[in-house]
């Protein structure tokens, strides 16, 4: 199965150098991934493009038009908004959304099609969130400029969980918050040298007992989990 990712965004050139990142090239490569950059601006209209206007009731900043999103899904896709919701997610990129936990990247990974649209200003007119999008994805309790960098994320989490993406499949299987560690951060991870300015390696790690090794990793889970690390 190849998940169909598309993103838009008023700044498709900032989504330049994740093609080339590892991940992301091998899951291409490997035919689990499709990944389309698309600009909202080439489906604006009149002469300047706008794409969006002051808010009613007054207020600072902008806001993205509505019609302009519309036209935008119903170009890229060449069917009435209605029938491109029926067929893919549709997700806006906002900090009201879903926390974009482990079993959401998980979830959005199992589809088939999946469109990320990235707000700017003051975010986009509320008919978006209503009519156009069927998902609303957070990567924080926080603000940002825009919805590029969450649209980053997302893809970069997604990415990760998809066949081919990674050295070895099962890579992911243990990563934080996965199904395996209970939701809870991974583990600690040492490599050499052993010894460094009398800060040493744990030595259960250097024993050869996987048994010891494994209920020492579990531990750490747990206590990291406790503490908030």
């Amino acid at each position: 199965m190849t998940l169909e990712l598309d993103v838009v965004t008023l700044f498709p050139h900032q989504f330049d150098w994740m093609r080339g990142s590892r991940p992301i090239a091998n899951a291409t490569g490997a035919g689990s991934l499709h990944l389309r950059v698309l600009d909202l601006r080439d489906h604006a209209p009149g002469r300047h493009r706008q794409v969006d206007d002051a808010p009613y009731g007054g207020g600072a900043g902008m806001v993205i038009r509505v019609d302009v999103v519309c036209a935008a899904l119903e170009g890229i896709y060449a069917a009435p908004v209605a029938d491109v919701l029926a067929e893919r997610r549709v997700a806006v990129l906002t900090p009201v959304g879903r926390q974009l936990h482990d079993e959401v990247v998980t979830e959005l990974a199992g589809l088939e099609r999946l469109t990320l649209l990235c707000g700017r200003y003051e975010g986009f007119d509320q008919r978006v969130h209503d009519h156009l999008a069927n998902d609303a994805i957070s990567v924080g309790p926080y603000v940002l400029s825009g919805g590029e960098v969450a649209a980053m994320a997302v893809v970069d989490a997604v990415t990760r969980k998809l066949p081919g993406a990674l050295g070895r499949d099962e890579s992911h299987l243990e990563d934080s918050f996965s199904e395996a560690l209970g939701g809870r951060p991974e583990y600690p991870h040492y490599t050499r040298p052993e010894e460094f300015r009398g800060w040493p390696v744990p030595p259960v790690l250097l024993s050869g007992d996987h048994g010891e090794v494994a209920r020492w990793r579990e531990e750490q889970s747990r206590l990291r989990a406790g503490s908030n690390l």
